[in-house]
């Protein structure tokens, strides 16, 4: 007997969604249950000999993606936490019932830190050193991009550098992802844009502006304050960004965020290799993991467990 899927998103929420391009913030954790979490899981995040990407090389600047990308696939909590049904009921709502996720991140901001540049991603070729885009929806698709659910592992606020986002603008792209960015790690916390310092990691997204002349309409941002184990849903072709970490406090911003689509999307069909902020990484161990319905098309690779075999629900 299927489950009941108990945290759809209702018609309402679903319109509310089409609209804006993001809803939330919802509850998963308690506050409690998130920081004993994230005690018991913060020394494996740094021990990296375990990630799918720990034999990447890395040719400059100070990414790895070994610590950042994917973490999902080796880390017992981060797995259990992309199938949460709080998450994937509500995801699979949007996209259908058979869903996939492909990618996760970590995106911590340390006190000091930049915002995040304001920017669109639709197949996430932007930063792509080969250019090869990550993710090919079917021609006849009326979505683009991908779904993000945004978990923060800590508190998130306007000093700290929560999300912000410019609703509804979703629906249509001001960038061109197959234009080149330069990434240059030597910019990063340096560059001011309209008096607040913004950046993507040593990268510049204005760079791939279709009009060189557009800026977004920051009077329109909504930033989204959220308690620590709470998480935000968005479509990635929304205009987002983060505020700069103010330093008021000595305590990091952790956010984490895991991406899904439906089946018929391909991920990766053209690459083998992550090529990303000076850093290369094999995509041998890489696998999508099914979190929802099944896969009727074969042109994605899956994985079952996690490295150290704990095996991924599929609701």
């Amino acid at each position: 007997m299927a489950r009941t899927k108990t945290f759809a998103l209702s018609a309402e929420e679903l319109e509310q969604f089409a609209r804006d391009g993001y809803i939330g913030p919802f509850d998963l954790y308690t506050e409690d249950e998130m920081e004993a979490h994230f005690k018991e899981i913060r020394p494996k995040l740094l021990r990296t000999k375990t990630s799918i990407y720990s034999g990447g090389q890395t040719e400059s600047g100070n990414t790895n993606l070994a610590a950042s990308y994917d973490r999902h696939l080796d880390v017992d909590f981060l797995a259990e936490h992309i199938t949460r049904p709080e998450i994937v009921d509500r995801v699979s709502s949007i996209l259908g019932p058979d869903t996939l996720c492909w990618r996760t991140e970590l995106f911590p901001k340390y006190p000091g830190d930049e915002g995040t540049d304001w920017h669109q991603a639709d197949n996430f070729s932007s930063v792509d050193g080969a250019k090869h885009p990550h993710i090919v929806w079917p021609e006849d698709a009326e979505f683009g991009g991908t779904i993000t659910a945004w978990t923060a592992f800590t508190e998130a606020t306007v000093d700290n550098g929560c999300l912000q986002f410019i609703p509804g603008t979703h629906t249509s792209m001001n960038y061109d992802e197959s234009k080149i960015m330069e990434y240059n790690p030597d910019v990063i916390n340096k560059v001011e844009k309209d008096g607040v310092r913004r950046g993507l990691f040593g990268y510049d997204y204005r760079q791939l502006q279709k009009d060189p002349d557009w800026s977004p309409d920051e009077s329109k941002a909504v930033s989204q304050v959220m308690r620590r184990g709470q998480f935000i849903l968005f479509w990635s072709t929304l205009m987002h960004a983060s505020h700069p970490h103010s330093g008021k406090t000595d305590q990091m911003r952790l956010g984490f965020a895991s991406r899904y689509l439906p089946t018929q999307v391909k991920v990766y069909p053209y690459s083998d290799e992550l090529y990303e902020f000076g850093a290369r990484a094999s995509l041998e161990k890489f696998g999508n993991v099914l979190v929802s319905g099944e896969d009727r098309y074969g042109h994605n690779r899956f994985v079952d467990t996690t490295v150290n075999g704990f095996r991924f629900p599929v609701h």
